[in-house]
């Protein structure tokens, strides 16, 4: 039977179910969680908090919507996003609604920007500071996440690890922590945690995965 509807519409059609897949709060979360790195089922639901029978669920709209992809490994399936294309669509998203939508500006002054009101450093600044030995950068993610991916010449210190460590950084460089991405707060308790030790310290102006879908230089592994 021949579909009546137009391919314009048809397409719209399919351009909704992407967005629809984007429409729940528990969604976004796991979008953010792959975002440092391919997981399985059950790692997804520890970082989550749901179950995994709702963990799964949640994967399957997003599978279905072409945002993630899966693979077998045992009797683990593991999953993945579907490209970088990914994170520039949740980049836009938040942008438009910290641009747009009063309530979405308000969370981000009240419970961001005013944990920090330094201007954090943009990615270019902080490429040129490194490329002049002007400042150190450190992944304060946990060590797991910063395997699977980081920016090209970090040092992971996870935070829970970072009082142990203080003494080893350089009190003459600016040091820039980063994380998760723009709303993780793994960040602003590092940068206040050395500033309150004399250091100078500022945050990368979001975290690891836009700087991966800018095509900018990374690594993995650890470091020596």
């Amino acid at each position: 039977m021949t579909n009546p509807l137009s391919p314009k519409k048809r397409l719209f059609e399919q351009f909704a179910r992407v967005a629809k897949s984007l429409a729940s709060a528990n969604r976004l979360e796991l979008l953010e969680a792959l975002a440092q790195g391919e997981r399985g089922v059950d790692a997804l639901s520890q970082a989550s908090g749901m179950s995994v029978a709702n963990t799964s669920h949640h994967l399957q709209i997003l599978r279905e919507g072409g945002l993630v992809q899966s693979r077998k490994e045992g009797l683990q399936v593991i999953y993945r996003l579907s490209s970088d294309d990914v994170l520039r669509l949740v980049s836009a998203m938040h942008k438009v609604a910290e641009l747009h939508v009063a309530e979405v500006d308000r969370i981000v002054r009240d419970n961001f920007e005013s944990k920090d009101n330094l201007t954090p450093i943009r990615r270019e600044e902080l490429m040129n500071r490194v490329r002049d030995g002007e400042a150190i950068v450190i992944d304060v993610r946990p060590s797991s996440e910063f395997d699977a991916g980081h920016i090209d010449g970090a040092i992971n210190i996870p935070l829970a690890l970072l009082a142990d460590h203080l003494e080893k950084l350089p009190i003459e460089q600016e040091i820039v922590a980063y994380c998760r991405g723009p709303y993780c707060m793994l960040a602003f308790d590092a940068v206040a945690q050395l500033r309150q030790h004399g250091y100078r310290a500022r945050r990368l102006e979001d975290g690891f995965p836009e700087w991966k879908a800018e095509d900018l230089p990374t690594g993995s592994g650890t470091t020596s």
